[in-house]
């Protein structure tokens, strides 16, 4: 399979890191193909700006949908300056609302498209990041609101653009995602009560919504405050994950559904 795996943790000389190194050995020992993208290193901007706003126009939505954008005037508005938007203006001459989305989303940014067709080369996803305030970090949170956009990630039927979830259509065709997440506290907390909601929104709203056939999520509880005994477990267990990774479990959660 060809994998790719996003860390977000700023310190190289981190668990999560060491986490990845095994990893992606258990990967290399089964035969994979493996890339890396380390957020911090490349220094990923996860903030969404006006600009992201093209990455979710697409020529594929209604009619309707897209007249009711102006999206004409929306592209003058968007640049500065008399020049630019004259020449906003001439390349959208004659244009139909479904030609000046498909202009629109071409001109999506070069970082986020770039991220994402690392993400549609790959078979299976890998996310490896601490747990912050039950979920990812803001990093990575903003990676997958700038990358996972409509008509590539999903898209809406008919009833999706009504207001109801069930509208949402998925497109990705991953086979695998993987969700290794340290934490600080502990596997009795995580199991009695924290686990669940990020779960639902990680898993299930981020990755199995949008159309990824199975998807795993596995705690290192305590990393933070772990003895090396507990680490070194740990980390033969990121080597498994790797080496097993076309193979492991879907474990869906009670609340999945």
């Amino acid at each position: 399979m060809r994998v790719l795996t996003v860390i977000a943790n700023p310190n190289p000389r981190s668990f999560c890191h060491a986490v990845l190194e095994r990893f992606s050995a258990g990967l290399a020992e089964a035969g994979h193909e493996h890339e890396v993208v380390d957020l911090y290193a490349i220094k990923f901007d996860p903030v969404f700006r006006m600009e992201d706003f093209a990455s979710y126009v697409h020529p594929s939505m209604p009619d309707d949908v897209l007249e009711s954008m102006d999206l004409r005037a929306r592209a003058r508005t968007a640049v500065r300056g008399p020049l630019r938007r004259l020449g906003v203006s001439l390349l959208l001459r004659g244009k139909t609302p479904r030609e000046i989305a498909t202009i629109i989303h071409d001109h999506r940014p070069v970082d986020a498209k770039a991220q994402w067709e690392k993400v549609a080369r790959a078979d299976g996803l890998v996310f490896v990041a601490p747990v912050i305030w039950l979920h990812f970090p803001a990093i990575l949170k903003g990676w997958f609101e700038r990358v996972f956009a409509y008509g590539d990630a999903y898209a809406l039927n008919a009833e999706g653009w009504t207001g109801r979830v069930r509208g949402r259509v998925p497109l990705m065709r991953h086979e695998k995602a993987l969700v290794i997440s340290t934490t600080l506290f502990s596997e009795e907390d995580y199991k009695a009560a924290l686990a669940a909601p990020m779960e639902l929104i990680i898993d299930d709203w981020g990755l199995r919504y949008p159309g990824i056939k199975r998807v795993e999520h596995v705690y290192f509880y305590g990393a933070t405050i772990a003895d090396e005994p507990t680490r070194r477990a740990w980390l033969d267990r990121a080597f498994a994950l790797g080496r097993d990774f076309a193979l492991a479990p879907d474990p869906v959660p009670a609340h999945a559904g």
